[in-house]
């Protein structure tokens, strides 16, 4: 095929124009690449949920709250229930008389002194609510109502009476580090055949082991473990997965 004259001048062009695109000349700088990705991407962690461990937690945190909605609606009732005793013992004179009263108010002030002096002063639970009932106490005898005032002092001596025994249960045994006293002793039974150890620990010394559902009594803890005493008033700490409420 031969080309006209005219044409040839425009062939010429385009070829030149395609041998340039193909081979830059010197000095051109190189065609841009688009940059390889070098950030790593690190895939999120994978978190493992421990599902029956999260719902018993669940459960427990509800009974908890439970447990304290009663003792709050029993603490009211308790209160209710002294206050008509007092009111019913103002109507009734002769059940008491000036003299009684003031020596059973000086009981349960010697009674609460005592629980103080073993180390058991405002961060005891029971020698706050006898010096509370004492006060009520007081204030009962200065309205002349002896009985109520006897009354409440022979309730604030037995809440030192706690307050002693409880004292006296963590007394036998030297306190570990990181123990912490329940507010008041809590009954409590095993769950299944459970060791009872020297310590806070499965490396302690087994002292004696228990049968399932017997009684014991709980006064401090551990982490998981739980200081106890049975029913024969032997000493020991047992874990917390082997006792439960008692009935």
């Amino acid at each position: 095929m031969q080309l006209s004259p005219a044409m040839r001048p425009f062939l010429l062009l385009v070829t030149l124009l395609g041998v340039a695109c193909k081979h830059p000349r010197p000095g051109d700088a190189p065609p841009l690449r688009a940059p390889r990705d070098t950030v790593r991407v690190v895939p999120p962690p994978v978190v493992v949920r421990d599902t029956a461990l999260e719902q018993r937690a669940a459960r427990l945190e509800l009974k908890v709250l439970e447990q304290e909605a009663q003792v709050d609606v029993l603490q009211e009732r308790l209160d209710d229930a002294r206050r008509e005793v007092v009111r019913a013992m103002a109507k009734l004179q002769s059940l008491a008389t000036r003299a009684e009263a003031a020596s059973g108010m000086a009981e349960a002030e010697i009674a609460l002194q005592a629980l103080r002096s073993n180390g058991n002063g405002p961060a005891s639970p029971e020698w706050t609510q006898g010096s509370q009932l004492l006060q009520l106490a007081a204030a009962e005898f200065d309205k002349q109502n002896y009985a109520g005032a006897l009354y409440l002092a022979t309730e604030a001596k037995n809440a030192a009476a706690a307050g002693q025994r409880r004292a006296g249960g963590n007394e036998s045994q030297t306190t570990r580090s990181g123990e912490v006293p329940f507010a008041l002793p809590l009954p409590v039974q095993t769950t299944g055949r459970a060791n009872v150890r020297e310590g806070p620990g499965a490396g302690f010394k087994v002292l004696f082991t228990l049968e399932s559902g017997a009684p014991l009594v709980a006064y401090s803890y551990v982490d998981q473990w739980v200081r106890v005493r049975d029913e024969t008033d032997r000493p020991g700490w047992i874990h917390q997965t082997l006792i439960g409420r008692r009935p």
